[in-house]
Formats: C-alpha cells, sequence, structure tokens
C-alpha cells in the first residue's frame, strides 16, 4: 500500500532548479531493438559470468525504472520551474523508451533458458516494500540508483575496451542506453533538491540502495549461472570475477566516483560529460529501426 503523504516538507525553491547543462537535450527515443539467434549466449567478452551479470542488470531495469518514474512523478505538481518540469517530462519518456527495449532484450534471456519470470516476481516484491516508504525517500532511493547508472553510462561511454567486449548486436543497445542515462542523470537529483530532500536522507539510501542493488543482480546472475551450469568454468568464472572487480574492473574502478556522492555539495553534472553524449548521440541514429528514425519518437507519460 502507498504511503499516502505526498510529501513532508514544502519544497525549497532555488534561482535555478535544473542544474542540467543548456547543451544537453532530455528527449526520449524509441529504437526498436531486436535480439535473435545472431546473437551469442555470451555477449560480453564471450564469458559466461560478466554475459550473466549483465543480463541481471536487464531484468532490473523495466520495474526498477518504471519506480524511478512513480517516485519523480509524484512531485512534479511541486515545481514552479519550467526547465525543470520539461526535464521530467524527459526522464519519463526516456526511462519508459527503455523499459520497452530491455523487455524486449529479457524476452530473448528468457527464450534461453533463464527464470526471468521468476526474478521479476521476487523483484516486484522488493520494489512493493520500497513503495511503502515515505514519497521523498522513496526520491531518495531513485535519486542513488541513479547516480549508480550514471556512474556505469559514464565508464560506458568513456572506455573503448569495455565497449568493444560487448558483441556488436548488442552494443548498440547499452551505448543508446548510457546515452540517454548521461543525459537525464540530474533530474532527479534536481526534484529532489526541490522537494527539500536531505544530505542525510540522499546518502543513507545511496548505502541502502547499492547494497540492495548488489544483492538482487548477483542473485540473479547466480540463478542464471545455475540454470546454465552445464557449462560452468571455473577459469572462466575467475576471469569473470577478475574483470568486473579487478583493479580496473567494470565495478571495482566506480568506487571513487560513487563516494563523490558523500560530498555536501555533490552535483551529478560537477562531472560535464556532455560533449561525450554528443558524440555518440551522433552515431546511435543509424541503429534505430526505420519506424523510429528522423525523430519519429513516441512518448509513454
Amino acid at each position: 500500500m502507498l504511503n499516502s503523504k505526498t510529501h513532508e516538507t514544502p519544497p525549497v525553491t532555488s534561482p535555478r532548479a535544473s542544474n542540467t547543462p543548456d547543451n544537453v537535450s532530455i528527449k526520449p527515443q524509441r529504437m526498436g531493438f531486436e535480439f535473435g539467434d545472431h546473437i551469442p549466449q555470451y555477449w560480453v567478452g564471450q564469458n559466461y559470468l560478466v554475459s550473466h551479470t549483465w543480463n541481471a542488470l536487464s531484468v532490473l531495469f523495466p520495474q526498477g525504472e518504471q519506480f524511478f518514474v512513480d517516485s519523480v512523478r509524484a512531485f512534479r505538481g511541486l515545481l514552479d520551474d519550467s526547465k525543470l518540469k520539461e526535464e521530467v517530462r524527459g526522464f519519463i519518456g526516456q526511462e519508459a523508451m527503455h523499459s520497452l527495449e530491455h523487455i524486449a532484450m529479457n524476452q530473448h534471456v528468457h527464450d534461453q533458458g533463464m527464470p526471468v519470470e521468476d526474478m521479476e516476481r521476487d523483484l516486484k516484491v522488493l520494489l512493493d516494500t520500497a513503495r511503502r516508504l515515505p514519497k521523498r525517500h522513496q526520491l531518495a532511493v531513485t535519486c542513488a540508483l541513479e547516480h549508480v547508472t550514471a556512474l556505469l553510462a559514464d565508464m560506458l561511454l568513456e572506455r573503448d575496451e569495455l565497449r568493444e567486449d560487448m558483441d556488436k548486436s548488442m552494443r548498440p543497445l547499452w551505448v543508446w542506453h548510457a546515452i540517454e542515462e548521461t543525459e537525464h542523470k540530474a533530474v532527479a537529483y534536481d526534484v529532489f533538491q526541490q522537494a527539500g530532500g536531505t544530505y542525510a536522507e540522499r546518502t543513507a539510501y545511496l548505502v541502502v540502495s547499492t547494497a540492495f542493488l548488489g544483492l538482487m543482480t548477483t542473485w540473479f546472475a547466480g540463478r542464471m549461472m545455475l540454470n546454465d551450469r552445464k557449462n560452468f568454468s571455473i577459469r572462466s568464472s575467475a576471469k569473470g570475477l577478475w574483470r568486473l572487480w579487478g583493479p580496473k574492473g567494470t565495478f571495482s574502478s566506480l568506487i571513487p566516483a560513487w563516494l563523490e556522492y558523500f560530498k555536501p555539495g555533490f552535483h551529478p553534472w560537477d562531472k560535464d560529460n556532455s560533449e561525450l553524449v554528443a558524440r555518440f548521440k551522433a552515431e546511435i541514429q543509424q541503429y534505430a529501426a526505420p519506424a523510429y528514425r528522423d525523430g519519429n519518437r513516441r512518448t509513454l507519460q
């Protein structure tokens, strides 16, 4: 049952509620990616453990992003800054498009014999529990997880070797997702600030949310590996763990940037990577299905 309180304190206005750079445009774009037999089972570095880990992240996205949308939408009526209002519209639309594309990917993972429906049921229980929190605390959870996804997105766009490690059939999905996660990385945070969110709330929920994200990702990846145990390899699994958690690992390398969230004056755009977004955005359009090219967008709000 949802908490009936919309917010706990009056919104705090500021001269500039939105801190997204003016050269960043938050607009949803449907891509229409297709998944099939042309995609190798181990599509990240041909590695068993790493591929199942990224598949697990994909399973988390549709329901997780709906939670993000709901938590931000709950405060939309409090906003008096036209720029931030428009960014919220873009955020909602982008997250809706991400859900649609990852639902398609998750069906592909399901077709490979993975227990996607069981994992989605488990995730729903967790998110329904989170929905019992006060609305502003739900927004703090969203800010925390948007911080983590923004770090993953920035890393993917910055590090050529990580993109090249992905099979070319899957790479466009994740690059497109990284672009849009970067574009809207501050929207939930700016809304949280307008809603009177506190330093204690946002930092406490970063710790809690990251812990649950890690647990769910590990649990889901482990279930996939168990279903795929005929292909289990100690050597491949060890290499996968090294690639994720070694000195320059996918996850371990994010720790310094993750810690920046604890700075009292932190803002997601303290690192302005808008030029990186512009570079990849120009390239990714060629991967959109014909029906969605040339600005043909569909927004769910």
